[in-house]
């Protein structure tokens, strides 16, 4: 993998910016923000498949997203295979009944019960794609070099939410999914020891009576301050 480049005032270029009138701002991210609370995490999907260059763009969008030192410090690991995922669901099942039955606490259990979870996951083999989002604390630059990311948790963070958001926008539904430990997906995925798993997120088309929670989002005044 060749190193991230160095910048120097020789490599800036000019901004590509054009303000927008005021108005036509707020009514933007009125509907933005009208739009993105539709989104809602699904347990529930169809296996109808995806087109490939939906989940190809939105990586590549996700890629895009500010990274320390413009490290870049993550992996989308595309699993379609009906096999590879039927793996997946038997390898994150068992980690599931240990957190059930062994690892959770009373209170994180009393936290989920509105989710109504178990360790039961059929949606890993029903949905059409899952996405393995793997963070890297090292990369091995186009020298052999053994490299430090700087910021690979909070830089993949940002990656994750462009690309629930892109696959949002494109029709489709998604569910942030952390079985614990993810190490298997290692295995699995054939990835190596230095990309550390994330998260898994589940993508597609919602089942036909699919249902969803009813949470409540914080209004404003309880998430943001304003001095």
């Amino acid at each position: 993998m060749a190193p991230a480049t160095t910048m120097t005032q020789e490599t800036f270029e000019p901004l590509a910016f054009q303000e927008k009138p005021v108005d036509e701002m707020i009514a933007a991210s009125r509907a933005f923000d009208a739009e993105m609370r539709r989104r809602h995490s699904v347990r529930e999907f169809s296996s109808h498949p995806i087109p490939m260059e939906v989940i190809e763009n939105a990586i590549r969008a996700a890629g895009s997203a500010p990274s320390g030192a413009n490290m870049q410090p993550w992996h989308f690991a595309v699993v379609t295979s009906a096999e590879k995922k039927r793996q997946i669901r038997a390898a994150a099942e068992r980690e599931e009944r240990a957190f059930y039955e062994k690892r959770a606490s009373a209170e994180w259990l009393d936290a989920l019960a509105p989710l109504n979870t178990n360790a039961s996951k059929p949606f890993l083999e029903t949905a059409p794609c899952l996405i393995a989002i793997f963070y890297k604390s090292t990369t091995l630059t186009g020298q052999g070099k053994t490299r430090k990311n700087y910021y690979p948790k909070e830089s993949v963070g940002i990656a994750t939410g462009i690309l629930i958001t892109a696959l949002h926008l494109a029709g489709l539904v998604t569910l942030t999914y952390t079985p614990s430990p993810m190490n298997f997906l290692n295995d699995l995925l054939q990835r190596p020891k230095n990309e550390h798993p994330f998260l898994l997120l589940v993508t597609g088309y919602p089942a036909e009576n699919a249902q969803v929670p009813q949470l409540e989002k914080y209004p404003l005044e309880k998430i943001a301050t304003f001095e």
